[in-house]
């Protein structure tokens, strides 16, 4: 999933254009912010890769993975994971990170997509949030009421299960789908009775005094993936250098997972967040995270994405999610990292 754009900034809050999404809905990327890494002009390949704010760039270099490489990396950013995966489709985007159902989304609208990594995390903090001074308690008491949320999002996905188990359907509540800078001033201004999002907007109106009605752990997958384009893995050069990214990927997370408060205090730095916040953000999300295979088991848990959004009529058509999955960097992965795993509860 990510961004480098211009999110309307609210006068109350902190910059929202600023602050990492992991999942994302949709809207324009910001194609005038772009760096280089890497070799300058005796490098044979340039490596495209779609980010966001806060994202693989600033976590790679904290952990010192943007060292000694043998091509060049160009970043472009993104609000999120549909813009960013329309990139990949146009091949203006050889790689981008997303959450769990943009691709679904994308592999719907027949894009030209390959999903070649993937990692795995608690889902904590992708939640539905009400005000401090709501009256709701359960999410069975949402029927009837008004709920932001942004299109094509993990956290639709979370919402739509999330009512599900509590015995409702999206008809049985107002969904407004909005960006979160939009979210986030409804919610404030009490225009919508709940919000479903992810961190680092969760820990962001937890701190404010909101409450989680409901969080995704045990019923969204936690899954988030690297989607590449077909075309940059046909070329040898290119794939090569893919593999080599993904593995200094999960170097950098695996560094995450051991240093939290020193990747709280740049990613703070990255997005404008509080520290607080961040590192509420990095203890619930960010930091949970492992490289994990994409593996059949993956494959399952998004195919039961698509399924719903299928029947709820929200994509066209059947997806058939595996005809979108590319495994051949499984292989790249260290033993630990590759035991199958069940995702239909968050484990």
């Amino acid at each position: 999933m990510r961004r480098r754009h211009s999110l309307p900034l609210l006068a109350s809050l902190i910059p929202l254009s600023l602050v990492l999404s992991a999942c994302g809905g949709s809207s324009a990327a910001d194609t005038g912010a772009t760096s280089e890494d890497g070799p300058g002009s005796g490098a044979k390949v340039t490596l495209n890769v779609g980010d966001q704010k806060g994202g693989s760039e600033s976590l790679l270099r904290a952990a010192g993975e943007l060292e000694n490489l043998d091509y060049q990396i160009k970043w472009s950013t993104f609000t999120s994971g549909p813009p960013l995966l329309e990139a990949v489709n146009a091949k203006a985007v050889d790689i981008g990170g997303v959450g769990n159902t943009p691709p679904v989304f994308a592999a719907a609208a027949k894009s030209k997509i390959s999903v070649v990594g993937a990692t795995h995390g608690s889902s904590k903090g992708e939640a539905i949030l009400v005000p401090k001074d709501s009256s709701l308690r359960s999410p069975a008491e949402l029927r009837g009421r008004k709920i932001a949320v942004a299109q094509g999002s993990s956290a639709h996905f979370q919402l739509i299960a999330s009512l599900q188990q509590a015995g409702l359907t999206p008809s049985d509540v107002r969904i407004t789908l909005l960006q979160p800078a939009d979210a986030l001033a409804a919610f404030n201004s009490g225009k919508v009775d709940a919000w479903a999002v992810w961190d680092p907007y969760t820990a962001q109106v937890l701190r404010s005094g909101a409450r989680i009605l409901t969080s995704g752990e045990g019923i969204v997958n936690g899954l988030g993936f690297q989607v590449a384009a077909p075309a940059a893995l046909a070329d040898g050069a290119k794939s090569k250098a893919v593999a080599d990214y993904l593995q200094r990927l999960q170097r950098a997370q695996d560094w995450v997972f051991k240093h939290p408060e020193e990747w709280a205090k740049v990613w703070s730095k990255e997005t404008g967040l509080p520290y607080e916040v961040a590192f509420d953000a990095v203890k619930r999300s960010t930091g949970t995270r492992v490289t994990v295979a994409v593996d059949d088991a993956a494959v399952a848990s998004e195919q039961k994405i698509a399924d719903t959004f299928t029947e709820l009529k929200l994509i066209p058509g059947k997806v058939v999610f595996k005809d979108f999955v590319d495994t051949r960097f499984n292989r790249d992965l260290p033993p630990s990292t590759t035991p199958a795993r069940s995702y239909g509860k968050d484990s």
